[in-house]
């Protein structure tokens, strides 16, 4: 469906003086040029130029909505009518007021200048066939140089609203696969009535509230980013206490940029879910967080059971890759790196990703 009239209205008064410089520019130029006098095309244009913003105006609210929405013959027929129409607005706009100035401004210097087409009286000026046609073409090139540059401005609008869309839907994705996570991690150390419970529960509501709430924000800071890690992190250790061969390097300065939230964290919480939860014997996770160069790189390898899970926990447990990989794809296209390595033993997840600068 083609975007409401709210879209076609929308944008700041500058945009829509920049918007109508550029016609008021080429117009000057092309007049400038045919009278070989500046001065005399710019008044020209600007006389004709109420005419070119009426054109514009109502195909964009009137002829446009109505093709987009479907209503082919009823946007043709309303077309066909606003260009005849405004054909006719511009040749009583030559007739009445820009020929009559372009005649003054000549004979002030030159009495004896003519015009033939003024020898002619008014109503026979509105009839001529030959005038009537170059009022159709002249009037409708402008502003179907607009209508093409509005038709951009709003595929770009619709192809950002897409996207912003998608992102959220894979974001939203991620806050119930966390906190279904959460739950059941919650559900088996309650069942053992485990003393760190409470710790975890409150662990984990800090992390929820950051996933819930801060995480709306398109980039967070990357020193936030991983002190959220680094809190889910004591918060396995503290779960898995000496089962778990756990070895965590992060080197990060601070101010080192922003990111996108919620990328590093699916995936280490994917490393702990199957390199541990799934391991029975000696469970490992080597996690690798440091800054180069303005990119963040991740390297993440973890031990894999000796036998195949059931197909689909797997696929369950694959929700945090395909959505940080699918969001990587959007958010950096051409900023980032994201490969894996599925051994027979263990698991290898390496990531790259170009920081933005920190927002001051």
């Amino acid at each position: 469906m083609f975007p409401s009239r709210h879209y076609l209205k929308s944008g700041s008064f500058l945009a829509r003086l920049l918007f109508w410089a550029f016609p008021c520019i080429m117009l000057t130029y092309i007049y400038g040029t045919a009278f070989d006098n500046f001065e005399l095309g710019i008044v020209v244009v600007l006389l004709l130029l109420p005419v070119h913003i009426c054109y514009y105006y109502l195909l964009t609210n009137w002829v446009l909505p109505s093709f987009f929405n479907g209503k082919y013959l009823r946007s043709a027929l309303t077309g066909l009518v606003i260009i005849a129409a405004m054909a006719l607005l511009y040749r009583l706009n030559e007739i009445f007021i820009s020929d009559p100035y372009i005649a003054w401004y000549y004979t002030r210097t030159n009495p004896n200048w003519s015009w033939d087409k003024l020898e002619k009286d008014r109503w026979h000026q509105l009839i001529s066939k030959g005038d009537f046609v170059n009022a159709v073409e002249r009037s409708n090139v402008v502003v179907w140089i607009g209508i093409t540059l509005k038709m951009f401005a709003l595929w770009h609008e619709r192809k950002n609203a897409i996207l912003q869309a998608e992102l959220n839907f894979l974001k939203g994705q991620l806050h119930p696969h966390f906190l279904f996570n959460s739950l059941n991690n919650l559900y088996a150390l309650s069942l053992n009535n485990a003393p760190q419970t409470p710790g975890i529960i409150l662990g984990l509501s800090n992390i929820l509230r950051y996933v819930l709430y801060e995480c709306t924000a398109d980039r967070v800071s990357l020193e936030r980013d991983i002190e959220v890690l680094k809190d889910y992190i004591r918060l396995e250790q503290l779960r898995y206490e000496e089962r778990l061969d756990l070895n965590v390097n992060i080197q990060v300065p601070p101010g080192s940029g922003q990111i996108a939230p919620l990328l590093m964290l699916p995936l280490v919480e994917n490393a702990f879910k199957h390199g541990v939860g799934e391991t029975v014997d000696q469970p490992w996770i080597n996690i690798e967080v440091q800054v180069v160069k303005s990119e963040l790189l991740l390297k993440i390898s973890n031990s894999k059971p000796l036998h195949p899970v059931n197909t689909s926990e797997k696929q369950g447990g694959k929700i945090g890759l395909t959505n940080v990989q699918h969001r990587l794809k959007l958010l950096y296209p051409d900023a980032h790196m994201l490969t894996w390595y599925d051994e027979d033993d263990c698991f290898i997840l390496e990531m790259m990703v170009k920081l933005s600068a920190n927002n001051n």
